[in-house]
């Protein structure tokens, strides 16, 4: 049976501790997938036991990852893995250091894979969002249901896992405003909607969602084809699909509304803490992005001052 010490059991103790300071499971559910590699790892090097910890070992784990592979290919895990997995082992040792279970602040000395900011893979434009919201008018009353999907990620700019959550009291009409629950990291928000999405979703709460809701939909807003909450890979599924049937093969699926809506926001003149806000965005690092795919300024600059355009 594993001692006190040993990394199995300070393991489950800390992302334990991680519960109780209010973090989500799907936080702590990451950070348990990305230690139990680390202790397959270690545990066939013979490392079992935290007095066993030492820079060294983090930076032989380090270079350990560039052998890994994704699944069912040749090819080598993105730097941005690589980072979650020694992001977790980090902060892992620092609570040992913090709980006195460890005598050197082992954490302090461990470096991260440095990974390159990246633009959005792809945003639509307004006559690509406008051809994917004409195809659901030929799927009766679940292109109702579609229609008010897509209006609602495009409109709030919010993440596909934050609409999956959404309750029928997460809106309110008259002021036009959308609640997020627990989005990511925990963390409440409330954005403004638009009136035409908050005229489709009336409207698909009213043919639809009536007529289709079982003791299974709970309070959920959206319902799939079975009558529950829809799932993220479903939403996924659905965004995907009507993509390609519209002839956009842009990478993205949720997202690319995310995305199209930041973007042409900041092109249309929205400050860039606005669209932070807007988005959730913890670091308005983050949101800075948006101001390197906003090309319509730039480009008017462009136009009116380089000697070649003149």
């Amino acid at each position: 049976m594993p001692g006190p010490n040993s990394l199995l059991v300070l393991v489950e103790d800390y992302l334990a501790d991680c519960l109780s300071l209010g973090q989500t499971e799907r936080t702590v559910a990451a950070k348990r997938t990305n230690l139990k590699l680390f202790m397959q790892w270690s545990f066939s090097c013979g490392i079992t036991q935290i007095d066993q910890l030492t820079l060294k070992v983090t930076k032989a784990y380090r270079l350990s990852l560039n052998d890994y592979r994704k699944k069912g290919t040749d090819l080598p895990i993105d730097v941005s893995t690589k980072r979650n997995r020694m992001t977790a082992l980090k902060v892992f040792l620092a609570y040992l250091y913090q709980e006195e279970l460890i005598q050197d602040d082992i954490a302090s000395g461990v470096q991260l894979p440095k990974v390159p900011r990246r633009l959005p893979k792809g945003y639509l434009s307004v006559t690509e969002v406008t051809a994917i919201f004409k195809l659901t008018e030929y799927r009766g009353s679940r292109g109702l249901r579609d229609r008010a999907i897509f209006e609602t990620f495009y409109a709030t700019g919010i993440r596909r896992m934050e609409l999956a959550r959404l309750e029928l009291s997460d809106i309110d009409f008259d002021k036009r405003l959308l609640t997020v629950n627990n989005g990511k990291g925990g963390k409440d928000r409330r954005v403004p909607i638009s009136r035409r999405a908050c005229d489709i979703i009336e409207l698909y709460i009213v043919q639809y969602r009536a007529q289709h809701c079982r003791l299974e939909s709970g309070k959920s807003l959206f319902l799939n084809n079975a009558h529950k909450p829809f799932t993220e890979r479903q939403l996924s599924s659905l965004v995907s699909e009507y993509a390609k049937r519209a002839g956009i093969t842009k990478p993205g699926a949720c997202n690319l509304f995310r995305h199209s809506a930041a973007t042409t926001m900041h092109e249309n003149g929205a400050d860039i803490r606005h669209i932070q806000e807007f988005l959730g965005h913890a670091d308005i690092s983050t949101t800075q992005i948006y101001t390197k795919v906003a090309l319509n300024k730039l480009r008017a600059v462009y136009d009116e001052t380089h000697p070649s355009a003149l």
